[in-house]
C-alpha cells in the first residue's frame, strides 16, 4: 500500500523537480547580484601555472606511508580503500608512489562525464598519503589555495587542455606534455579580490552541502524501495502475477565495446566506464542500451541512449524482447556487481559472467511500471546533484562577464 501511495504521487516529484529548478533560478539572480557587490573591477593578471606551483617529486622511498589516495571526479581525492572497497595498489611498490600532503594538487589524467579533460583537486583530507607516478601532483604558492582549487572545480581551463592535448593512447585518458600543462594560463585577481572569492565559493559548498542531505536522503529512499520491489515484498497495486526466474542471457543481450580512434569527430557520444568522452562520426548501436563496465569501474550502470558507441572497457546491454530498458536499468542499480569481480587487481567482468547471473523478473507491464517509476527517483536526485556544478560554472561566467578578464579595463 505504502509503494502504490507513493507511486500515486509521481507528480509530485515532477513538481519538486520544477519547483527546485526555480529555485536555483533565483538564487542564480541573487547571486549575480551579490558577486557584482563583492568584487573589484578592475583587470586580472594572467599568469602561467608554473609560475605559481612547484611539482612534487618526493618518493615514498622509505615506505612511510602506507594509505594510497585516489583522485575522484565526482568525489574528489579519497582514500583508495573507500572508492574501491579494497587496494588496487601494489603494496610491494610503494617506494615509487609520490607523497601528497594536506592542501597539495593533484591533476589526474582519467577522463569521465564529470571531467571531460580530467579533475585537479586539492588534498582537503587533512593527512598525508601516496598516489600512482600516474598522476601530477603539485604544490602552490603566492595564490589562494580555495581561490585555485574553487577555478579548477570551473570549466574555464577546459579551452586551454582540449587545445593542447588529446585522448592519448588509452580510450579513458586524457593525454598532455608536462612542459604544455605547466604554461596553462591562470587568471589572478588580487589577493582582496581572490579571498574574497574563495570565501564565497567556500560558503556556496557550505550551502549545497545542506542540500546535499536532501540528496542523501533520496538515495536511502530509493534504496529502499528498490530492496523491496525487488524482494516483491512490495507490490505496485493491480499486479498479482508471480516474477519469473531468469537468466540475464533470456532478458538481455550482452554487446562489447570496441576502439574509436579510426573514427572522425561527430554527434555521436563514445561513453567509458566514467561517462561521456566526446563525440564520433559513426555508431555502435542504433538502440537504447545500460552500460556496465567491463574492466575498472564495474558498479556504475549507466542509461545510453542511442545512437552510441563504448569503448573496450564497456559492456552495453540491449533488452530481449518483452524485457523493458527502465526496468533493467533499474534492476543493474540493484545487483552487487563487485561480487561478481573475478580480478585479483583491476575489478573486471566477463559476459559469460553477466549472462549467468540469475534475477526474478516480472510480467513486462510491470516491469514499465516499476522502470517509470525508478526514472522519475533518479531524475530528481539528478537535478538536486547538477546544482553545485551549475552554480559554480555561474559564478565564473559572471566573473568573466562583470571583471572583464580580457584586461579591457
Amino acid at each position: 500500500m505504502l509503494v502504490s501511495k507513493f507511486l500515486e504521487s509521481e507528480y509530485d516529484l515532477i513538481f519538486i523537480t520544477t519547483s527546485f529548478n526555480l529555485r536555483c533560478s533565483q538564487a542564480y539572480l541573487k547571486l549575480h547580484s551579490f558577486i557584482i557587490c563583492c568584487f573589484i573591477t578592475h583587470a586580472w593578471e594572467q599568469r602561467k601555472l608554473k609560475e605559481i606551483i612547484n611539482k612534487v617529486t618526493n618518493k615514498n622511498k622509505k615506505k612511510e606511508f602506507s594509505e594510497t589516495l585516489t583522485n575522484s571526479a565526482e568525489y574528489g581525492i579519497v582514500s583508495q580503500l573507500d572508492y574501491f572497497d579494497k587496494d588496487i595498489s601494489n603494496k610491494n611498490n610503494l617506494n615509487n608512489y609520490y607523497i601528497v600532503e594536506p592542501d597539495d594538487f593533484v591533476y589526474n589524467p582519467r577522463i569521465s562525464s564529470y571531467a571531460p579533460v580530467g579533475p585537479i583537486n586539492r588534498n582537503n583530507l587533512g593527512r598525508t598519503g601516496v598516489m600512482s607516478p600516474l598522476y601530477y601532483i603539485f604544490k602552490v604558492h603566492g595564490i589562494n589555495k580555495t581561490y585555485l582549487e574553487k577555478y579548477f572545480s570551473s570549466v574555464k581551463w577546459h579551452d586551454f587542455m582540449k587545445k593542447n592535448g588529446d585522448t592519448g593512447a588509452r580510450a579513458d585518458r586524457f593525454s598532455i606534455k608536462a612542459d604544455i600543462f605547466i604554461t596553462m594560463p591562470i587568471p589572478v585577481p588580487t589577493g582582496k579580490e581572490q579571498d574574497r572569492i574563495g570565501n564565497l565559493l567556500k560558503l556556496l559548498d557550505n550551502l549545497i552541502a545542506a542540500n546535499q542531505d536532501k540528496v542523501d536522503q533520496l538515495k536511502k529512499v530509493k534504496k529502499l524501495l528498490m530492496q523491496k520491489i525487488f524482494d516483491q515484498e512490495w507490490r505496485f497495486t493491480g499486479f498479482t502475477d508471480p516474477w519469473e526466474q531468469r537468466k540475464l542471457n533470456e532478458v538481455l543481450v550482452v554487446h562489447s565495446g570496441r576502439d574509436y580512434k579510426h573514427l572522425s569527430k561527430g554527434n555521436i557520444p563514445v561513453y567509458g566506464t566514467g561517462g561521456f568522452m566526446l563525440g564520433v562520426n559513426d555508431k555502435l548501436s542504433d538502440k537504447d542500451a545500460v552500460g556496465i563496465g567491463r574492466k575498472g569501474t564495474i558498479n556504475a550502470p549507466q542509461l545510453l541512449i542511442a545512437p552510441f558507441w563504448t569503448v573496450d572497457t564497456l559492456f552495453f546491454l540491449i533488452p530481449q524482447k518483452k524485457f523493458d530498458l527502465l526496468f533493467i536499468y533499474a534492476m543493474s542499480q540493484q545487483i552487487n556487481w563487485k561480487g561478481y569481480d573475478e580480478s585479483t587487481g583491476v575489478p573486471s567482468l566477463s559476459k559469460k559472467t553477466i549472462e549467468n547471473i540469475n534475477r526474478f523478473v516480472p510480467p513486462i507491464r510491470e516491469q514499465i511500471k516499476i522502470g517509470s517509476f525508478f526514472s522519475n527517483m533518479n531524475n530528481l536526485i539528478a537535478a538536486n546533484q547538477r546544482s553545485k556544478k551549475t552554480l559554480i560554472i555561474a559564478i565564473f561566467i559572471i566573473i568573466k562577464k562583470e571583471i572583464k578578464l580580457d584586461n579591457s579595463t
